[in-house]
């Protein structure tokens, strides 16, 4: 493989690693509807703000949200919207593998 190539193949899987964890995934989710700061996922998720922050870190770390300090608070973004499609592509191939293992139990 290519040098050029293995280095992407090695980006995204640093973008997949960074969505592989349910807190992620669900500030991923909820980014998709607007931006949003720290404190609105303390609530929903029932973390803290340091816990949430480091969930927020990695996702900017690895390129799929952005932020912009306003005053006090920080706001995040979707800098990557296209991900919000590959989320629901998987949640459709999950719903058609359910439905499938339904119809066999029947």
């Amino acid at each position: 493989m290519k040098k050029n190539n293995w280095a992407m193949t090695n980006a995204k899987a640093k973008i997949l690693k960074a969505l592989g964890h349910p807190t992620r995934l669900f500030i991923v989710e909820e980014l998709a509807k607007g931006e949003k700061c720290v404190c609105e996922f303390v609530g929903p998720v029932g973390a803290d703000f340091s816990t949430i922050s480091k969930h927020l870190s990695v996702l900017k770390e690895a390129g799929i949200i952005e932020d912009e300090k306003r005053g006090l608070k920080v706001f995040y973004r979707l800098r990557v919207p296209c991900i919000v499609k590959f989320i629901g592509c998987i949640e459709e191939a999950l719903k058609s593998h359910i439905a499938k293992q339904a119809s066999m139990l029947k």
